[in-house]
């Protein structure tokens, strides 16, 4: 099978490494001296004492690549939409693209039923170019759960976990998805089919549309915002607001808000993922994690005061370090345009 990975980052460099172990053909792009690096020395990945390492292609010129039997898309969600023209050589007539990225992905209205199907979402496909050039249809849906980071231009370091779990946007169990599954289970990793992706996209998304920019506002670990009685109580009430907007769709969530808050706080003196990207000078993701949310919110008609005010408060903190360049905060009663 052949697989590129469009994005060999900290997750794509350790997908990159396992599957090219488990015998897929695989390239890498990427850019700078991790590109350089990993061009010159290999792709080394550090879990815990054991350094493994793979040579798979490695380039920032997708069109040396041909088309792929799979993209798995590992860049952050906001980045997606400026490198379509980039990915065009990698698309053939049944290439699959994964969509292993943080968030709501652009296909999430495809093959969802009921009066939303086909709807767009500006604040993550804005005018819908990846709805309309990469195409809904080969799209699989895929969510992200392990923990990794460049340790060094080249150098992986895994932290923990090794669970993708894999959907058809349509729920059901395609030849597509289940090659894919088996694959990545021949790679050591985790990687259950399931018919109902949707709902695990919004089990992930339930903490980080609330744990991220309270993060990012206070500079506080993942044990701190959920022992907090304020900053706790702040995070249920954005969660039962993303929970009436989910829900409103069909989801399902298999656990309470309690719960999933308590396995936030388990996790323990965790920086997230929006924290790490304003110390490190990197663009924040707002859009897919929490402007995507109140968008939803908008369509369905559902109120979301503490989501509008978290939100207003984040965009304002990431302008201010230069890392965010979305619009400002729209009044409640506004509507986003989507398209259908």
């Amino acid at each position: 099978m052949k697989i590129c990975i469009y994005g060999a980052g900290a997750i794509g460099g350790y997908l990159g490494v396992k599957l090219a172990q488990a015998g897929a053909d695989v390239s890498l792009v990427a850019r700078g001296a991790h590109l350089a690096a990993m061009q010159a020395n290999g792709l080394k990945l550090l879990i815990g004492d054991e350094t493994q390492v793979a040579r798979p292609r490695c380039t920032d010129n997708p069109a040396e690549l041909g088309p792929q039997d799979v993209v798995i898309i590992c860049l952050k969600a906001h980045s997606i939409t400026g490198v379509i023209a980039q990915m065009r050589p990698l698309l053939g007539p049944h290439t699959r693209i994964v969509t292993a990225v943080n968030g709501i992905p652009y296909w999430y209205f495809y093959k969802h039923g009921n009066q939303y199907e086909g709807s767009l979402l500006e604040s993550i496909d804005p005018g819908g170019r990846q709805w309309r050039e990469l195409g809904p249809e080969r799209a699989i849906g895929c969510i992200v759960y392990p923990a990794t980071e460049i340790e060094a231009p080249g150098v992986i370091r895994h932290v923990y976990g090794d669970r993708f779990p894999l959907g058809e946007p349509s729920g059901e169990k395609s030849a597509d998805v289940e090659r894919l599954s088996a694959l990545f289970v021949a790679a050591g990793l985790q990687a259950p089919v399931l018919d109902r992706i949707r709902d695990e996209i919004w089990l992930k998304l339930w903490g980080n549309v609330c744990l991220n920019p309270i993060s990012a506002l206070t500079h506080a670990t993942l044990d701190v915002i959920c022992s907090d009685p304020a900053t706790r109580a702040l995070s249920k009430a954005i969660m039962l607001e993303t929970q009436a907007i989910a829900e409103t769709f069909g989801v399902k969530f298999r656990v309470d808000v309690e719960r999933r808050i308590e396995g936030a706080r388990k996790v323990g003196a965790h920086k997230t993922s929006m924290l790490q990207d304003l110390e490190r000078g990197r663009p924040m993701e707002i859009d897919p994690l929490v402007t995507v949310v109140r968008e939803m919110g908008l369509l369905t008609q559902i109120p979301t005061p503490a989501i509008d005010a978290v939100l207003a408060l984040v965009s304002q903190r990431a302008k201010i370090a230069g890392l965010y360049d979305g619009g400002p905060a729209r009044p409640a009663e506004e509507k986003v345009p989507i398209f259908a």
